[in-house]
């Protein structure tokens, strides 16, 4: 099943007007943002399911705010490859993480029904009503309800204005009780594919644009402490002084100079850092920072973090102080399907001569899917790698290799592999 360029190029061009017709579903008129379970989220849920109803899909809601859409395979009931990604956004965001996602999908579906083609396998399409975790602070509500891992602890967690989950679901119409129905029996799923702008400049550099994603990124994140002496500026001599700030930024140092040399897709990042008592004339006696590290494989990435929890212990045993560090978030890497990756592999090839292969830094619903069913990730160029902000921008030309590449790789998939 081949897609013409011409039918291509007229699917991109939908895809990138159906982005902004969603952009200007949001809370505020003077940026993007859609958080979950908000007005504008089932707003959106709305437009995207009449768009996934034009393309010949049956249409629901799930119990957790996910839209959903089903194409029928050959037979009835056959289990389904699973497409999308999430239509929720952060606060100010770009037009195209996410939703990208799932607008190239519907158009994966709009063609197969236009020329009447129904593969072995059924072809499912969700808008995951929650990714981001912006508003209530936990994140993949969405995915985790089609696999069944929500938390009853959940429901108590609340938003910005104390407004629970629980809370949030009854004012929409999503009935708390009836959660674990959204929960998909694991036969009926085979895998899933999301595709998704870079979140990263790789593409750009090569030149390319499409890639495969390789696997999504462990991370870890702590809350680190250097304790030494507050003291007076211009009392206590440079030989005297515990400065607890002199010691974060040596540790810095280390951690970007560490970091560099341990692993070329390793990253480190210190993204928050106080100073007590934070006056022009006192020596820091103690600095608060954070740290986040994450790469592609976990033992790489626990061997990374032991080495620079050692380096702050070294550093601040030699100059007299005391460090802490707190491990307060763990997410383990995520490994995409070898399969689903060769798919992908040879999709890319036919389209744009060669592929390229990469790992994501940024996390995805494919995370909790991955724990129930395979996964795979398609890459599409994104303007210097710049996302969660208004200026992420992808191409119309780019946006057509993808559907055709996208289209290549669910037939490929539902018609031999995955049989």
């Amino acid at each position: 099943m081949i897609m013409k360029a011409v039918e291509a190029r007229n699917a991109a061009d939908r895809v990138m007007a159906r982005c902004d017709a969603l952009a200007t579903i949001s809370a505020s008129p003077n940026n993007l943002t859609r958080l979950y379970l908000s007005p504008e989220h089932l707003r959106a849920n709305a437009q995207v399911g009449e768009w996934m109803l034009q393309a010949g899909m049956q249409v629901w809601q799930d119990e957790v705010g996910n839209i959903c859409g089903r194409y029928e395979g050959q037979r009835p009931k056959a289990p389904a490859l699973l497409l999308g990604s999430h239509l929720d956004t952060v606060r100010n965001a770009g037009r195209y993480d996410g939703v990208l996602g799932v607008l190239t999908a519907i158009e994966i579906v709009h063609w197969l029904h236009k020329n009447q083609q129904w593969l072995p396998l059924a072809v499912e399409i969700i808008g995951f009503g929650d990714e981001e975790g912006t508003r209530f602070g936990i994140t993949l509500l969405g995915s985790r309800g089609i696999t069944g891992c929500w938390p009853e602890s959940w429901l108590t967690y609340p938003d910005s204005d104390g407004i629970t989950v629980a809370q949030a679901m009854a004012n929409v119409g999503l009935d708390v009780k009836a959660i674990p129905r959204a929960a998909r029996n694991l036969k009926d799923i085979v895998a899933y594919i999301e595709l998704h702008i870079e979140q990263g400049p790789c593409l750009e550099q090569e030149g390319l644009a499409l890639g495969v994603v390789t696997a999504i990124n462990g991370a870890r994140r702590l809350n680190c402490s250097f304790t030494g002496e507050a003291g007076h500026a211009g009392t206590v001599p440079m030989t005297h002084r515990k400065d607890a700030l002199i010691a974060a930024a040596e540790w810095m140092f280390f951690i970007e100079t560490a970091t560099r040399q341990h692993d070329p897709q390793m990253v480190a990042t210190v993204g928050t850092l106080s100073c007590v008592p934070g006056a022009v004339n006192v020596i820091p006696g103690l600095v608060n920072l954070s740290l986040d590290v994450r790469g592609p494989k976990d033992m790489p990435l626990e061997l990374l973090l032991s080495s620079l929890i050692r380096q702050g212990e070294a550093i601040a045993l030699r100059r007299c102080l005391h460090f802490k560090a707190d491990k307060y978030y763990h997410i383990c890497a995520t490994t995409c399907d070898s399969t689903l990756q060769q798919a992908l592999r040879n999709a890319v090839e036919t389209v744009q001569s060669r592929s390229f292969a990469l790992p994501s830094g940024a996390g995805h619903d494919a995370i909790a899917i991955a724990e129930r069913w395979p996964v795979g990730m398609l890459f599409v160029r994104n303007h210097r790698g710049i996302s969660h902000h208004p200026a992420e921008m992808v191409m119309t030309d780019d946006i057509a290799l993808a559907v055709r590449a996208y289209l290549n790789a669910v037939c490929q998939l539902a018609q031999t592999v995955l049989l």
